[in-house]
């Protein structure tokens, strides 16, 4: 799409841009970020748009270790020295930047994958670097066979040399300052009193600030000596020949450049997204209708912006705003100028609604907003506006989004309504679509009587004198002067004065315009009144189905009761029964009285059975035990469900043909039923939920200078408190140093059964002296 910069700048873009730069994790991104500018097709907008959605829907990517090395790499070609720790940024970076490759492909995230895929495989070099440097930057004794010589000669001559100074120290004793062994100039010295330096043969290599020590290079080590520095400047030459080797194997690494660009637009990608999610943003379709629907459309940088629904079609090419100043009118032709932007560039819109929202494919965005007086160009604030009215004129077709602020402004009020038609008609003619906001009243009739145009207005409140920033379409609006001058106190004679100098047409005119929009206001009043009581009606169908269910469910809850208690009830008579009869056959004496029980057992019996409701009998639960129950659906809604590409565990939300939408945790997801494993129904649980009370809880834990053990201690409690209070993520704050704190602390994350992964803080947050490890639940 075609957009001037100086369009770009009029609907405020770059705040967007610095917006997406404050969210990316890595400096490489917040360039791209600050130079994001609309695609040159449709297609691409919504290859940008997909990857968007799948961050959005399927969680952030992990950015952290990556630094802009290419100033690095830069010095490289230009053939200058790296230092042993910048080389092991560059391959960090690289490392990164291949684990986030390999991290995308694995999520099945095709449009991510697609880019994803220009990363890549260093692991060559990157082995290379691990085997000639250590976690420090510092060349390995066994990087080169010529380098591990003349370490291994070093050691054993240094050793001579402190030996012989030694012995030196103790035959000199009374002639040396203090009993020591230092440098300078790169020799071994002994420190020597000045008034007493004769009394050592040797070289004088320096002397203290006080001038009372002389550091003395004694005689008998000065061929000790020279022979170090030869071999110190062989160490050096051949350790600078080692790193101007890897930066150069750095540097001219196949498709390094490339991957750092990947890594970049993903990092633009992820702050897309993250901007989606805190602004509310919504993913928008390109329509090839043209057809625009905004709906609950709102400025993304206006906090506080009320929604409006901004629509336009084949109908309704044109829609014509009038209403007072400050009313909300400029607000509303940027809030579409933005989003057509905003969607061009790949990123969501700021709009709601039951439906997505739709934008145009144009290729140009045509606007003229703002004063263009220019004085060093000699041009008026009219003539700045037909300049731009005439570009508008001469590229306005169907493929053209046209935004007009204030037409026919800072003229004469009837040629500027002339000529204003007249703009339109061109444009309407051309084919474009747009909104245009203006003051002039023969616009107004313009829009009423002619096909494709509508008028609309911006609501404004005369009792309170403030506007509503409602859009109202289908309505021409009105400037409210008179309304807000008598509102405001000025004399009934001025304002009776006003109304004659406005003439009869204009009078009507208004008089018409305030009938209609009390007409309007009563309308809605009662549309509201009639939403309102069908919502009630509905809400109120709604409690009765409630009561209804319920009381079936208590009806079902009190026969099963019932049944209970009847069938204890005949086990107990069929019991008592049973031994009268035994009384009866055993004991003659006794069978005339046992007789008269079991008579009387028999009119009990009947008398409970007339009691029952309708004389049904009731249903024993033995018999109800007996039913087939109905073999329940492994992936019903509900289910427990292992999906084994996350390797997570989660409930299913709703089956979608040959896939399944689950929730992981915060994430939902939708995956293919192959990749899930069936775990069983979910656990009934107690109405009572336990809430753990909020804890003031610390993420990060700073076990610098600490012990190996002591430090994995201090780990393993602060994850397990971690893990009780439900913490996402917490920073382990080790340092850099060696780096045994940092694998140490990684090799017991690595078997940690509550820790799901962990990774290197992003640069500005730690970098490599910080692992931020993410708890598993």
């Amino acid at each position: 799409m075609d957009v001037s910069a100086a369009t770009l700048d009029k609907l405020s873009f770059p705040r967007v841009r610095e917006a997406l730069a404050e969210r990316a994790g890595t400096f490489m991104g917040m360039e791209r970020a600050r130079t994001l500018a609309p695609f040159a097709s449709v297609a691409e907008a919504e290859a940008a748009l997909e990857r968007v959605e799948e961050i959005v829907t399927g969680g952030d990517l992990a950015l952290g270790g990556i630094e802009d090395v290419r100033p690095m790499l830069r010095r490289v070609r230009e053939g200058n020295l790296l230092e042993g720790s910048e080389i092991l940024s560059i391959a960090y970076t690289l490392d990164a930047a291949a684990t986030l490759r390999r991290a995308i492909v694995a999520s099945e995230r095709p449009a991510l994958t697609q880019v994803a895929l220009g990363i890549g495989s260093f692991d060559g070099v990157l082995r290379l670097v691990r085997e000639q440097l250590d976690p420090d930057g510092n060349v390995r004794d066994d990087a080169t066979p010529k380098l591990a010589d003349i370490r291994r000669r070093l050691n054993p001559l240094r050793g001579r040399i402190r030996d012989r100074l030694t012995r030196l120290l103790e035959s000199y004793a009374d002639y040396v300052q203090d009993p020591i062994i230092t440098l300078r100039r790169d020799r071994y010295v002994i420190p020597v009193k000045a008034h007493l330096q004769s009394r050592v043969p040797g070289l004088a290599l320096d002397r203290s600030d006080s001038g009372a020590t002389v550091f003395v290079e004694p005689a008998g080590v000065v061929e000790l000596n020279n022979e170090l520095a030869l071999l110190e400047m062989e160490e050096r030459d051949e350790v600078r020949r080692v790193l101007l080797a890897l930066g150069r194997r750095l540097a001219d690494e196949p498709r390094v450049d490339e991957s750092l660009e990947v890594v970049a637009e993903l990092d633009l990608v992820n702050a897309s997204a993250r901007l989606a999610k805190e602004w509310r943003l919504r993913r928008p379709l390109f329509d090839e209708r043209g057809r625009v629907r905004l709906l609950q459309a709102r400025h993304p940088l206006i906090e506080g912006c009320v929604p409006n629904d901004i629509e336009l079609d084949a109908e309704r090419r044109l829609l014509i705003v009038t209403g007072p100043n400050a009313g909300g009118k400029t607000v509303l032709i940027k809030t579409l100028g933005l989003a057509a932007v905003m969607a061009q560039c790949g990123l969501f819109v700021a709009a709601g609604g039951e439906q997505p929202p739709l934008l145009p494919r144009v290729n140009a965005l045509l606007v003229d907003i703002g004063d263009e007086q220019s004085i060093e160009a000699s041009l008026s604030t009219y003539a700045g506006h037909l300049r731009n009215l005439k570009a508008i004129v001469e590229r306005a077709d169907e493929r053209t989004l046209v935004l007009i602020d204030e037409l026919g402004s800072g003229t004469d009020p009837d040629e500027g309504a002339a000529l204003s038609q007249a703009i339109l008609e061109r444009v309407l003619a051309g084919g474009a679509r747009g909104l245009v906001t203006t003051h002039l009243a023969p616009l107004k009739v313009f829009a009423s009587e002619t096909e494709g145009v509508s008028n609309a207005a911006m609501r404004f409140d005369v009792e309170r004198l403030q506007p509503t920033y409602q859009l109202i379409v289908g309505q021409p609006g009105r400037s409210y002067a008179l309304a807000i001058a008598e509102r405001l106190g000025l004399p009934e004679g001025l304002l009776a004065r006003a109304a004659e100098l406005l003439g009869p047409e204009g009078e009507r005119l208004e008089a018409l315009l305030a009938t209609l929009e009390r007409q309007r206001e009563q309308l809605e009043e009662e549309l509201g009144e009639a939403r309102a009581a069908n919502e009630r009606a509905v809400a109120e169908a709604r409690l009765l189905r409630e009561q209804i269910e319920m009381l079936r469910g208590r009806e079902q809850e009190l026969i099963k009761a019932a049944a209970e208690k009847a069938d204890e009830l005949l086990q107990e008579t069929l019991q008592q029964a049973a031994r009268l009869r035994r009384v009866a056959q055993q004991d003659p004496a006794q069978r005339s009285k046992a007789l008269e029980e079991i008579q009387a057992l028999r009119r009990q019996a009947r008398q409970v059975a007339a009691s029952e409701p309708g004389g049904a009998r009731p249903v024993r639960p033995q018999r109800e035990k007996r039913r087939a129950e109905r073999q329940e659906d492994p992936f019903a809604p509900g289910a427990r469900v292992r999906v084994e590409s996350y390797g997570a565990e989660g409930q299913v939300i709703e089956q979608r043909g040959n896939a399944l939408l689950v929730q992981l945790g915060l994430l939902k997801v939708e995956v293919p039923k192959r990749d899930v494993k069936p775990l069983g129904q979910p656990k009934a649980t107690s109405r009572q939920t336990h809430v753990a009370a909020p804890v003031a809880f610390d993420r990060e834990l700073n076990i610098r200078g600490a012990r190996v053990e002591e430090a994995l201690e201090q780990v393993r409690d602060f994850v397990l408190e971690a893990h009780s209070l439900k913490v996402e993520s917490v920073r382990l704050l080790h340092g850099k140093g060696t780096g045994a704190l940092r694998d140490a602390v990684r090799n017991y994350l690595k078997g940690e059964k509550l820790v799901e992964r962990y990774e290197d803080a992003v640069p500005y947050e730690g970098g490599h002296g910080v692992t931020v490890a993410y708890l598993r639940y």
